[in-house]
């Protein structure tokens, strides 16, 4: 029975990490050692346990105004470390309860994209033929819609009562296209693979082969472009709610914080910096982990030696 054998720490080639282990213990040894992709992950876990706790960490309530004439603007403090807006809330306490938001709504749409598009995508690839040819003329037209102003055209018309979970739908229901292209790919390409039409001999049914036999090969992409689209989604929430069609009131967003900062940012630069600095870290922390999935799921899929 083969043994899983560790080589040393300096190896260069992440297949070399793990010899005799599965592929996947394989690119989840990879990716320990991408110390960038770990520092992203780490930032994102920080991130996500300060939203889930909130109401723990948070030094006050959310749209809590002690007082709107004092403390008015407020200048980054022992009281207020990240100062005040105009309506004297604490902009440290904004942010973290911002933090869920934002982040909510970025992971779930993605979420909602990643299941539609690879769904869709799967379906086309699978069937090919006319069926094929009509679904993706479909994709290719929608695709031809710039997305931002979909978006903005979308949410306008539902007059800024779209709601957190409207958004989430929107944002998902309109970003699965560049997914299902990829799956379509994917698919095409694996459906004439050896092991398929095995399957496909022993008389498995359609949805069979695809759930359990063509699936699992495009999972690698598909995660990793889900991965890049989350720090893309939370910069596309945070341009729509700074126009006014994002996130409503009384909810806090990044986004709505950045815009509430842009009112006075002459005298009170503090809000929007914050804001933006939290939009940029989040974004980058996502985007190292995508670029250090990416590196681990192709030594993966390397042979093993």
């Amino acid at each position: 029975m083969a043994t899983a054998t560790l080589v040393p720490a300096g190896a260069g080639d992440p297949r070399d990490a793990v010899v005799g282990a599965s592929p996947w213990r394989v690119a989840l040894h990879a990716l320990y050692r991408d110390r960038s992709a770990m520092a992203g992950l780490v930032m994102i876990f920080l991130l996500a346990a300060l939203a889930l706790a909130a109401p723990l960490v948070a030094p006050y309530a959310p749209n809590a105004q002690p007082d709107i004439i004092a403390l008015k603007n407020a200048a980054p403090s022992l009281a207020h470390p990240f100062g005040t807006d105009e309506y004297s809330r604490d902009v440290l306490t904004r942010i973290i309860y911002g933090a869920r938001v934002s982040l909510s709504i970025a992971f779930l749409s993605v979420m909602v994209a990643a299941t539609v598009g690879t769904a869709y995508g799967a379906i086309a690839g699978y069937a090919g033929g006319a069926v094929d040819t009509a679904m993706m003329r479909l994709v290719d037209a929608l695709l031809s819609i710039p997305v931002v102003l979909l978006l903005i055209a979308v949410a306008t018309l539902w007059d800024g009562r779209l709601g957190v979970v409207g958004l989430i739908l929107m944002l998902g229901l309109t970003g699965w296209f560049g997914v299902s292209r990829l799956v379509r790919s994917l698919v095409m390409s694996a459906r004439a693979d050896e092991f398929v039409t095995a399957a496909r001999a022993l008389g498995a049914s359609h949805a069979r082969i695809v759930a359990l036999h063509i699936l699992p090969q495009v999972i690698s992409p598909v995660l990793v472009a889900a991965t890049l689209a989350v720090g893309n989604v939370i910069v596309i929430e945070a341009g729509l709610t700074y126009l006014g069609v994002g996130v409503q009131p009384p909810h806090a967003s990044w986004g709505s914080i950045f815009h509430d900062g842009m009112n006075s940012l002459a005298s009170s630069w503090w809000v929007s910096l914050f804001a933006g600095v939290a939009l940029v870290i989040t974004v980058l922390a996502v985007n190292l982990v995508a670029d250090g999935l990416r590196e681990a799921l192709n030594a993966r899929q390397l042979p093993a030696r």
